[in-house]
């Protein structure tokens, strides 16, 4: 996929009709930050778009695209998982959520305190800003998201997980510099996922316990 404005439009629109549905199927009030989250990758998305119509640079839409792409999601993934885990799954979660609490607060202070830039390169975007101690937040980052992902007691937010691993492996060798723009855009592809979790059956989403 090349990604461009209108590229990021049209695959942001319809992500978020997905997280639309998400949402509106969600059985309990503890699912819908999982649920929305197609939602708010899809909106992220179309942000993007608007990066790629200015040119990139510093302007609001960069900084609302680094907002959600950092700080955000590094504290809204792990909590969706663990409020949406099965009742004796919760624990599972708890150290990527604590994680990434303290990589949103480095992550959202660096945002308050230093520029973002985004830089179009080709057919990608690259997103700068400096972040102090790089390789520790972007772990920090990595077991927040990925590692409650791969932690969920549910089978299909763990598909979701090992989808969205194999792609941050894919994006950091194809794409080193562009890194973070191609990595959302392709989790925001892979959270399609969770409209199979939302049409199961009502008996497969009721709370229960997973430990014996």
């Amino acid at each position: 996929m090349c990604w461009s404005a209108t590229a990021d439009l049209v695959a942001g629109a319809g992500i978020t009709a997905v997280g639309a549905v998400c949402v509106a199927r969600a059985r309990h009030a503890r699912e819908l930050p999982l649920a929305a989250l197609p939602l708010l990758l899809g909106a992220h998305q179309i942000i993007e778009s608007v990066v790629w119509r200015g040119g990139g640079g510093t302007g609001p839409a960069t900084l609302a695209w680094a907002v959600i792409a950092l700080p955000v999601l590094a504290l809204w993934v792990p909590l969706a998982v663990l409020l949406a885990a099965p009742r004796g799954a919760r624990r599972r979660p708890v150290v990527p959520l604590l994680t990434g609490a303290v990589t949103a607060a480095a992550l959202a202070y660096c945002l308050a305190t230093r520029p973002v830039r985004a830089e179009i390169r080709g057919h990608t975007l690259g997103y700068a800003v400096d972040v102090p101690y790089a390789p520790l937040v972007v772990a920090g980052y990595l077991v927040a998201t990925l590692g409650s992902l791969l932690l969920s007691g549910d089978p299909s937010v763990r598909l979701l997980g090992a989808v969205v691993a194999c792609g941050a492996v894919l994006c950091a060798l194809l794409w080193r510099l562009e890194f973070l723009s191609t990595w959302c855009a392709l989790a925001a592809v892979a959270s399609v996922l969770l409209l199979l979790r939302a049409r199961r059956p009502p008996d497969v989403n009721a709370p229960r316990s997973t430990e014996g």
